[in-house]
This record gives structure tokens, C-alpha cells and sequence, in this order.
């Protein structure tokens, strides 16, 4: 009962706002955003609660691939059922197991591990600081945040799922606010951007689903009393990495359905065209949560369903993941350099920052095919560790960064930074808040950034060192716009902003929490994310390691 109340409550909040939003007058816009920053807060306590449990039970904390102990798959030759089968630490797994549509083996199937904890926790936060940027909105504003309660609810549901089609139409849900949202609430080429956003992430999506009834109405050979037939995500992730159920044929198919799937949503080049287009026409506070957390669930969507669910497929496509990785790091850099408008140039770094991410995924430092030991797959578990706190830490600089250009904006009119400068001078409290961000963003040591790309360098030298070698040496390139942009827009006596505001204390409330995170997680990643963060994360490289190709 209270793995429901917590775990449902995480995305049904967000809902309840939207349906009291919508029975509110739309003249009491006051009420509307009051209502709605109060769901966003609601989610965000909620989540740390999750998170306390967590972590105060860290050492009865069984991972998600070692949990077909305690919810074990019952399936028959005509399609099978699943059987909960209670454990004596259940209330400390944070996991939700009910029925929904038991013809079909499709459940309502919740849960939380150290790979999903980070990513709720974020979505709470960065969800409660984009409400915050939304208080000047005064177009359709009834519209507006009920959209905007809708994206939260169905981000979290993504994080929390468990099963297959649960975690499908949490994802699909999440598309449709985000298209309104840039397309009524955008800017000039809104409408453009809106409808460019939704058809990749809809062809995404089609990969994705076919992914997964391949998975679901494939017939192999029995083994450990599984028949196929299921949705279950841990179910399917324990077979696979425990027998040769899925055959390496069929893993291959299934891992580069969903990887394709999941890079469009990344993105990655060269599926990233979408991203530019529609950060430079949403809304300041929908650009923090595209950039913040819908992004991640590609990231999320690799190393929950695409790495488990098809280990050798992965093993044997690893090498194109790879280099995918590493020329969206290096493109996403060089193309950064050579843009004007403030804006795009945050998007196309985002292109950079998550090549990182493939990368840390990809580099699967395991076995020979042979089976004889190539590398020590401990350093397999560095990349996807990388790979998931560069997701954390990108969050929050990402997010922190488009904040503050939208706050620029709002003071001068422009975002072409051959117009700015000087704003150090003028605006001192926002610029001391952009060089923080900006440097973690840059990957400066005792920044958040640092951490996860020194974990991803580290793995990819194991993997090759080739492709490292140029990843390493885009670093440079990252120094090199954050500093020229850096320059551009607050250094110099330019006097054309004379007289333009600080930020407020509303915008104050939102930038702090960005910064001190930013520094927090670059000087004390170990307590305050690997300590429960990594144990997740290595049991899940464990199964990948060792499962079976054949």
C-alpha cells in the first residue's frame, strides 16, 4: 500500500492539477498558476520522499535484475499470466505490481531502482523551476499549465514503468503536450517546429513498438518455465540475460529497433535536426524541460530496455553505437561554435553533451565472442555509470542555461550574441550564476559535468582507443565555445544594456538551486548519487556481461 500511494502518487498529482486547473474559471489565472506550481511541488517532495526511502534501505535494496526472485514470470504455452510472488522486503523495493489487462499479460507495473531514482528526482525539480519560469505567461494560460501538468505526469510515468506497454504510452502521452505547447506558446516559426518535433519522435516511437512485439509475440524455446507472451521489462531482462531464449539474430534486430527509437528522442546525430528547431521556438520554460528531462528518456530508454533486453544484439552493434557517440560529440561541438542566436547554440551543445552518453553506453569493454576474457568488464559498469550521471548533470546545466537566456531575452530583445556584451557589468548576479553553469556545462573538475565525462573517457580508452582519443580531444572544442560565448555575451564595456534589471528574486529562486546542484554534484557525486546510483547500475552491466550469445 505505501509503494502505491508513493509511487502513484509521482505521476497521478500531476493529473489531479490538470483536472482542477481545468474546472477553474479561466479569468482566475493567479489561481491556475498558484494550483499549479502547488502539483509541481507536491511531485517534487514526493520524489525526495521516494528517494529517503531508497536510499535509507539501500542495504535491502535488491536491483530490478535480481528481482525475478521476488516477482517471478508464471507463463503458459497459450500465453501465460504472471504471478506476484510477495517478498519479505517488497515494501522496501518501491514496486507496484497490479493487473490491467490480463488477457494480454499487460500490467500496471511500477518501480524504482538507482538507474530510474535519479531521473524522477529530477523531473520533480526541474519541474517545479519551469513552473516557476512560466509566471509571466498570460496567453491561454488555462491551456497552458493544464499542457504543462500533463508533460510532468506522463515524464514521470516513463521513469516509473515497468512494463513494456505502460512504459509505451507514458511515452507516447509525452509527445502530444510538448507539440501544443511549442506550437500555440512558441515563437514565429512555432507551428514549423512543433509539427517537426512530433513526426521524428513519432517514427521513433514506431521502432520502439515494434521492438517490443517482436519481444512480446516471439516463440522460442522454453526455458526456466518462460513461454514469451510478456511485457514484463524485468521478466524479459532476467530470461535474456540468463539464457539464449531471444536468439543473437533476434537481439540484433531488437537492440537496433530500439536504439534508433531511443536516439531520435537523445538525440544523436544524424537524427538530431528536430532539437535546434524546436528549443529556439518553445517557450523559455518548455526549453528547460525538453532539454532538462525529456531528452533523457532516450537516454533512460537505452540503458533500461535496449542494452537488457538485447545483449548480444548490443554487443554486436556496439561498435556503430560507439562511433555514433563520438561524431555527435565532435559535430555537436563544431556546429555549436559557428552559431549566433544564443539559444541554438545551448540546443546544438545538448547534441555534444549527449554523444557522451551513447558512448558510456556503448563502450562494452566485456568478453571475446570466443568467450575468453578481453577486457575487465568493470570498466563497462565506468561508462554506463558516465552515462547515467552525465544525464543528471546535464539536467540541471541544460536546464540552467536556456533559464538564463530566456532571462536575457526578456532584458534586451535579442539573442544574437554579436549584440550582447558587457552584461557582466549590468546584470552581475546572472552572470555570476551563468559562469557556474556555463563552466558545468564545460565539464570544469569540481563541476557536475566533470564527473560523468571523465567516467565516460575512462570506460571508452578501454573500448578504443581511437574513438576515445577524439572524444577526449572534444573537450576542447567545449572549452573553447563556452569560453568564446562567454566572452561574446558578458565580458567587455558594451552600454547598450545600461539600466537593464537583475534577476528578480522569483528568478533567483529558480537559478540557485541549478547552481548549487552544480557544484554539489561535481564535489560530492559519491554520497549524493554513486553511493545508490552505482549498485543498480553495475548489477544491470553484470546481466549484460554475462548474458549468453549465441
Amino acid at each position: 500500500m505505501t509503494d502505491n500511494l508513493l509511487l502513484g502518487s509521482l505521476w497521478l498529482i500531476p493529473l489531479l492539477g490538470m483536472a482542477i486547473v481545468l474546472c477553474i474559471p479561466t479569468a482566475w489565472t493567479r489561481s491556475i498558476k498558484w494550483i499549479a506550481l502547488g502539483a509541481t511541488i507536491a511531485v517534487l517532495i514526493e520524489s525526495l520522499v521516494v528517494m529517503a526511502v531508497y536510499t535509507t534501505h539501500a542495504a535491502a535494496q535488491a536491483p530490478l535484475s535480481e528481482r525475478v526472485l521476488e516477482n517471478r514470470l508464471v507463463a503458459g504455452a497459450g500465453g501465460g499470466s504472471v504471478e506476484a510472488v510477495e517478498s519479505p522486503v517488497a515494501s522496501l523495493d518501491l514496486v507496484v505490481r497490479r493487473p490491467w489487462m490480463p488477457s494480454f499479460n499487460i500490467q500496471y507495473y511500477l518501480g524504482v531502482d538507482g538507474v530510474s531514482l535519479g531521473l524522477v528526482v529530477l523531473t520533480g525539480l526541474i519541474g517545479v523551476l519551469a513552473c516557476l519560469a512560466s509566471w509571466n505567461i498570460d496567453k491561454q494560460v488555462k491551456g497552458y499549465y493544464a499542457l504543462y501538468l500533463l508533460l510532468c505526469s506522463s515524464m514521470m510515468g516513463v521513469f516509473l514503468s515497468l512494463d513494456l506497454i505502460l512504459f509505451y504510452v507514458f511515452f507516447e502521452i509525452m509527445l502530444l503536450p510538448m507539440y501544443f505547447l511549442i506550437a500555440i506558446w512558441g515563437g514565429p516559426r512555432r507551428e514549423y517546429a512543433a509539427i517537426k518535433f512530433l513526426l521524428y519522435t513519432l517514427l521513433g516511437s514506431v521502432f520502439i513498438l515494434v521492438a517490443i512485439l517482436v519481444l512480446y509475440f516471439y516463440e522460442g524455446v522454453s526455458s526456466g518455465g518462460f513461454q514469451g507472451h510478456s511485457f514484463d521489462l524485468v521478466g524479459l531482462a532476467t530470461i535474456v540475460t540468463g539464457t539464449t531464449y531471444y536468439p543473437r539474430s533476434v537481439q540484433g534486430w531488437v537492440f537496433l529497433l530500439f536504439f534508433v527509437g531511443f536516439i531520435i528522442k537523445l538525440p544523436s546525430f544524424p537524427f538530431h535536426t528536430w532539437l535546434p528547431d524546436a528549443h529556439v521556438e518553445a517557450p523559455t520554460p518548455i526549453s528547460m524541460i525538453l532539454a532538462g528531462v525529456l531528452l533523457k528518456t532516450g537516454g533512460y530508454g537505452l540503458a533500461r530496455l535496449a542494452w537488457p533486453l538485447a545483449p548480444a544484439g548490443a554487443y554486436d552493434w556496439s561498435m556503430l553505437a560507439a562511433v555514433l557517440g563520438v561524431v555527435s560529440i565532435v559535430y555537436g561541438a563544431f556546429v555549436t561554435m559557428g552559431q549566433t542566436d544564443f539559444k541554438k547554440l545551448v540546443a546544438y551543445s545538448s547534441v555534444s553533451h549527449m554523444g557522451y552518453v551513447t558512448l558510456g553506453m556503448a563502450a562494452m569493454s566485456l568478453f571475446a565472442a570466443d568467450g575468453s576474457t578481453r577486457l575487465d568488464p568493470r570498466y563497462y559498469a565506468y561508462g554506463v555509470n558516465g552515462a547515467m550521471y552525465m544525464m543528471l548533470a546535464h539536467g540541471i546545466t541544460s536546464a540552467g542555461m536556456f533559464f538564463l537566456v530566456g532571462a536575457i531575452y526578456d532584458r534586451t530583445g535579442t539573442r544574437e550574441m554579436a549584440r550582447l556584451g558587457g552584461l557582466n557589468n549590468v546584470m552581475p548576479r546572472l552572470s555570476a550564476y551563468a559562469y557556474v553553469i556555463f563552466f558545468g556545462a564545460m565539464g570544469l573538475p569540481g563541476l557536475c559535468g566533470f564527473v560523468g565525462e571523465i567516467f565516460v573517457l575512462l570506460s571508452a580508452f578501454h573500448y578504443s582507443m581511437p574513438l576515445a582519443s577524439v572524444a577526449a580531444a572534444a573537450i576542447v572544442l567545449t572549452a573553447g565555445y563556452i569560453l568564446w560565448t562567454i566572452q561574446r555575451v558578458f565580458m567587455g564595456r558594451d552600454e547598450s544594456w545600461k539600466g537593464a534589471p537583475d534577476l528578480n528574486v522569483r528568478e533567483t529562486f529558480i537559478a540557485v538551486p541549478l547552481v548549487i546542484l552544480t557544484i554539489a554534484l561535481g564535489v560530492l557525486p559519491q554520497p549524493l548519487v554513486l553511493s545508490w546510483m552505482s549498485p543498480s547500475v553495475d548489477q544491470t552491466v553484470k546481466g549484460i556481461a554475462t548474458a549468453p550469445r549465441k
